[in-house]
């Protein structure tokens, strides 16, 4: 019922009651595949929220919304060193072997355990805008599970939550909703196996899909223990995520291996920040040129959620 009346009010086209949307996103690639769409939003009368920390790599004021900031203990500087540190660390290890890939996936769950969780406390606990956010009274929140400090803000909130992701390191979103995730075909993360693996890669993966459950509560540690203390109850990210309204998954299948998904996993394809440039006059008078990709991506992700009320 709350994901029927979420796409009623917030993304039926013509609709003459707007809703209250709160969006919390991750910095990067996350936040500028989103925020064309949350722009749009606005721009349909919707009341948007958008909360991000004083210090980001690429998140700030957006058309169509109000944008609420709130301290946090580093500065852009430190962000971008720290970013820069992750990610020579992940290109030097080894992947020469199926066990140094899957060392280098521990690695990497290490390394983002505290990335991820950056944020959390800064928002979390700061009581005077989370109280600010508790009297806005919002209908849903949108954001990106790659951090869950949205995640636990919509919980403590108890509004339904809509997550919009790439691929989640862990795999939360196929655990979290119970999504069928066959051994046989489709390749964990790091793995580098294609849909088609042998009997050795099939052994090896389906090792590794036996361990996803460990490899999210170990990239959730700190997160888990965040979680349990704001909502005073002992609880966890795969549990908190599992009650998710939608989820907005940003590929398709025509560059991604094929895979199950839940009724609530909406594909709604990749989405850029920046509009391309348009095409010469010789090219144009033979093809007409294509709509622009984040245009595309915003009437695919309406069009989904009017398909689907």
């Amino acid at each position: 019922m709350a994901g029927v009346w979420l796409l009623l009010v917030l993304f039926l086209l013509g609709s003459a009651e707007a809703g209250k949307l709160l969006v919390i996103p991750s910095d990067g690639s996350h936040w500028l595949g989103m925020k064309p769409i949350v722009e749009e939003l606005g721009r349909r009368g919707n009341q948007v929220v958008v909360v991000i920390p004083e210090a980001s790599l690429s998140m700030g004021p957006s058309q169509n919304t109000t944008t609420l900031t709130y301290p946090v203990n580093y500065t852009k500087a430190e962000l971008e060193a720290g970013l820069a540190d992750t990610i020579n660390t992940l290109l030097s290890v080894d992947i020469s072997t199926d066990l140094a890939k899957f060392q280098a996936f521990i690695i990497s769950l290490d390394l983002l355990q505290s990335f991820i969780v950056r944020n959390a406390e800064g928002l979390l606990f700061n009581k005077d805008l989370m109280n600010k956010l508790q009297d806005y009274s919002f209908d849903a929140i949108l954001t990106d599970p790659f951090e869950p400090t949205g995640a636990i803000a919509g919980e403590y909130l108890s509004i339904p939550a809509i997550y919009m992701q790439i691929n989640h390191p862990c795999g939360v979103d196929a655990l979290a909703s119970q999504c069928p995730v066959p051994a046989s075909y489709v390749p964990q993360p790091l793995t580098h196996f294609t849909d088609h693996m042998n009997l050795w890669q099939r052994s090896v993966n389906l090792v590794r899909t036996l361990m996803q459950p460990m490899a999210c509560r170990h990239l959730f540690t700190h997160a888990d223990e965040i979680a349990s203390r704001v909502l005073q109850r002992k609880t966890s990210m795969v549990e908190i995520m599992s009650r998710a309204a939608l989820w907005f998954m940003r590929f398709d299948f025509a560059l991604e291996f094929p895979r199950p998904v839940m009724p609530n996993m909406v594909m709604i394809g990749a989405t850029v920040s920046q509009k391309p440039k348009p095409l010469s006059k010789s090219i144009s008078k033979a093809t007409p040129p294509p709509k622009h990709m984040n245009e595309y991506s915003k009437e695919l992700f309406l069009n989904a959620c009017t398909f689907l009320k």
